[in-house]
């Protein structure tokens, strides 16, 4: 009984011995970063190696060879909506990213096997790519130690999508169509439409360049069924001065005053006395 004990407590111990493992930090950390632009969501799942006093560009990630842009498992892309990168069309869907580096230009690729980590090997297949466009890269003045991917000059309509790493930036235009599906929800909704769907189709037309008529119009309504808060009072305003209606304008904007001090909202005190002062002005 004592041996069958004994024997036991040691298979539980070579047991706990081989499950049991040490953990230490990844050389390269995994990231997953999700962007929204306009009414789309762009996601990105990679790795990040750093430079370690290593010289990059041309040298660790070699000038004219297919590289995973990142490390470990390739880097994967997803896009919630069709887009357009830099003028071609990209299906929505899940991408690997890969890219050929250059000294001046490099080739950026989305390739439609998105379990694919090894670019340019025997399972790589160049029929299955789903864009390949060509880009310039550019020189930072500061050195960028760990290789980062990340979103800038993000706009309803779209974002610029960079691959970043020591003095090497490059990046590229993403479209995401936002104007199409907001003005076919529009016009959808508008048919028996509440107080906030006027004022979001206000908002709307008044910051994307459309008719600001229209805009007036439909704040206007909203506000008249109820959507008459401050902050609501003060996008209306906004549109009644982008109109060129002043008079108007800063009775909204002193009804928004009075709400907002009511609200004890210092922020929007100070935009509507801002405002009230500017278009006083502007109506000499």
């Amino acid at each position: 009984m004592k041996r069958l004990n004994f024997i036991l407590v040691a298979l539980v111990l070579c047991s706990a011995a081989v499950i049991a493992q040490v953990r230490t930090p990844s050389a390269s950390p995994g990231a997953k970063l999700e962007q929204s632009v306009g009414l789309s969501t762009i996601t990105v799942d990679y790795s990040r190696p750093s430079a370690k006093g290593r010289k990059v560009m041309g040298d660790l990630v070699p000038f004219g060879q297919y590289w995973r842009t990142g490390a470990n498992q390739g880097t994967k892309v997803t896009f919630s909506d069709d887009v357009k990168i830099e003028g071609k069309d990209l299906k929505k869907g899940k991408y690997s990213l890969f890219t050929i580096p250059g000294a001046d230009e490099w080739k950026v690729i989305f390739h439609k096997n998105a379990d694919l980590n090894v670019p340019g090997g025997d399972d790589y297949k160049m029929e299955d790519e789903a864009l390949r466009i060509s880009v310039k890269s550019t020189q930072m003045t500061a050195m960028k130690e760990t290789f980062t991917i990340e979103f800038d000059n993000i706009k309803d309509q779209g974002a610029e999508m960079f691959l970043a790493w020591e003095k090497t930036r490059v990046g590229f235009n993403i479209d995401v169509n936002t104007d199409t599906k907001v003005m076919a929800n529009i016009n959808q909704i508008m048919s028996g439409p509440s107080a906030g769907d006027y004022l979001a189709a206000a908002n709307y037309y008044s910051n994307n360049g459309k008719d600001i008529n229209k805009a007036v119009e439909w704040a206007a309504k909203g506000v008249s069924m109820g959507a008459n808060q401050f902050f609501n009072l003060r996008q209306y305003s906004l549109i009644l001065a982008k109109a060129g209606k002043y008079s108007e304008a800063i009775a909204a904007a002193k009804e928004s005053l009075m709400k907002s001090q009511e609200a004890k909202n210092n922020d929007y005190i100070k935009m509507n006395e801002t405002s009230i002062a500017e278009w006083m002005k502007m109506k000499k």
